[in-house]
């Protein structure tokens, strides 16, 4: 009965949080219209969701958030150093990372965290997903970036794999 009518509890918490935020009001009629569109929209919805992994470990998942914040500040401010440093020769470059995830979800979270972090950007991933002949064995996948200043490619993949790739694939244990 729970997956039945709240097939996405998550989601249905978020739109009521949202609901309520939007609205600046916790008055009776907007506790109501919330809990109302927090529960009927994922349920319009759930036939157009693609079947995600579910997160498996999610004091992991809450260690990795706080990873990123970190990263996000530290490469911050490694960006502004080399943006208002002495006259420095950036080298740009794009960077093929070979990745070992292949669904949708943990793949979407490591590009956003890629380019969440100043200084690199998610490019591409290829081969796309539906370029992928479902009756053949899954291929090496690639998450194209863009990097601002590239010091050793090695080491940036090694960093993203570790990092980044490794966790996600605990959380999600896939």
């Amino acid at each position: 009965m729970y997956n039945r009518w709240l097939p996405a509890p998550f989601s249905s918490l978020i739109l009521f949080i949202v609901w309520l935020l939007l609205n600046q009001s916790v008055e009776l009629i907007h506790l109501f219209f919330g809990l109302i569109l927090a529960v009927i929209l994922p349920l319009i919805t759930t036939r157009f969701r693609d079947k995600q992994p579910q997160i498996k470990r999610p004091l992991l998942a809450v260690r990795y958030f706080i990873r990123v914040l970190g990263d996000i500040v530290t490469a911050n401010l490694q960006v502004a150093i080399i943006i208002l440093g002495p006259k420095h020769k950036l080298k740009p470059a794009f960077v093929r990372v070979p990745i070992d995830l292949h669904h949708t979800l943990p793949l979407t979270i490591l590009a956003n965290t890629v380019s969440m972090t100043p200084g690199t950007v998610s490019a591409d991933v290829y081969p796309h997903a539906d370029s992928i002949d479902p009756n053949q064995p899954l291929p090496q996948r690639w998450l194209l970036i863009h990097v601002l200043d590239l010091t050793d490619e090695a080491e940036l993949i090694a960093s993203i794999k570790q990092r980044y790739e490794a966790p996600l694939k605990e959380i999600f244990q896939c």
